[in-house]
């Protein structure tokens, strides 16, 4: 924790990892600015906020990473930046470049703002998409690796996260003019909801307590909690040896969908009666991938059981990430408290 207890710009502050993060940070005396990319979003960070009992040190201020306004008054007084906001469409864009340039451009805005008002660190949320998605021998991965922007058997996702985590290190080195900057790479985030909307992952768990995955790609891919990603971000926020580097966040267990579904089905008996019991074959997931683009990543990435490295951000940092099937069950009782799952 900052002496002098810096003030804290997190952008995204009505996002899932975002509002965690605006939560921690509130309790642990900091004063927080937050950006919503809409003024019809204040009132749930602030709702958000007002459980720590400290929301009189937050201020919230509306900013779009499409665009330059509202970043000058987002980050003036602001020692440290946790840029979090980041576009995730639920469907694939017509064109790549709907969500790779967004991505990439508003990562550089936010640096630009940063180092031009005096912001002394920004910790960047990329993902593990930018470090893992190319095939490996051994399928290790730690922090010197890189996916292939170039890759076009990428989703624009995974190249956008790619792109836009490589222009921001490009950035720093020629222009950055001092400012420090961290970036996070996380695996899959799961965890208890604060609120809706439902993001990514734990729709993943959603649409399985709902029925709506009656069977599952065997795909495999890293979990950690969303809470142990923002205790990441904070511990990257502050120490010293984190600047110029990136950190992995992951739990260290590899899961597939139908291990979720088992996790779930162990765990909470009748609100998992609707979770999926079979999964695909290889050649189930080709042949439905000719016909559904969204199985077309599932398709490339078949056999590959990545091993996600963590010991940068455990030594360095002192990370120490939570059981991962506590996560998972704790992400279907949060949906299931919040009435995020329909009957």
């Amino acid at each position: 924790m900052s002496s002098t207890m810096d003030s804290v710009l997190v952008t995204g502050g009505s996002g899932y990892l975002g509002s965690h993060l605006v939560q921690r940070l509130l309790r642990a005396g900091y004063r927080v600015r937050t950006t919503v990319r809409s003024p019809a979003r204040r009132a749930t960070v602030r709702a958000l906020a007002a459980a720590t009992g400290h929301d009189d040190r937050l201020d919230v201020v509306t900013a779009e990473l499409s665009a330059d306004a509202g970043w000058a008054e987002a980050v003036s007084g602001c020692a440290l930046v946790l840029h979090v906001a980041s576009p995730f469409p639920p469907a694939q864009p017509e064109r790549d470049d709907d969500l790779i340039v967004p991505a990439r451009d508003g990562a550089i805005r936010v640096l630009r703002a940063a180092r031009d008002h005096g912001a002394r660190r920004v910790v960047l949320t990329s993902s593990f998409a930018a470090v893992g998605y190319r095939r490996k021998p051994g399928g290790e991965y730690d922090e010197s690796d890189w996916t292939d922007p170039a890759d076009e058997g990428n989703t624009p996702y995974v190249r956008s996260k790619t792109i836009a985590e490589r222009a921001a290190w490009d950035f720093v080195e020629h222009a950055g003019r001092g400012l420090e900057l961290t970036v996070i790479n996380p695996t899959g985030i799961f965890g208890p909801l604060l609120g809706p909307p439902v993001s990514t992952s734990p729709g993943l768990v959603k649409a399985m307590l709902e029925g709506a995955m009656p069977a599952v790609p065997p795909l495999h891919f890293g979990v950690v909690d969303v809470r142990d990603v923002a205790d990441l971000h904070i511990r990257a926020m502050t120490h010293p040896a984190a600047a110029g580097h990136r950190f992995l966040a992951d739990s260290g267990e590899t899961f597939s969908f139908l291990r979720i579904a088992r996790v779930l089905a162990a765990k909470l008996g009748d609100a998992a009666a609707k979770v999926p019991t079979r999964e695909l074959t290889a050649d189930e997931v080709r042949a439905a991938a000719r016909d559904n683009p969204a199985l077309r990543e599932a398709a490339g990435r078949l056999g590959l059981i990545p091993v996600v490295r963590t010991e940068r951000a455990r030594t360095v940092l002192g990370w120490m990430p939570r059981d991962p099937e506590t996560t998972i069950v704790e992400t279907a009782e949060s949906l299931i408290r919040l009435g995020l799952v329909d009957a």
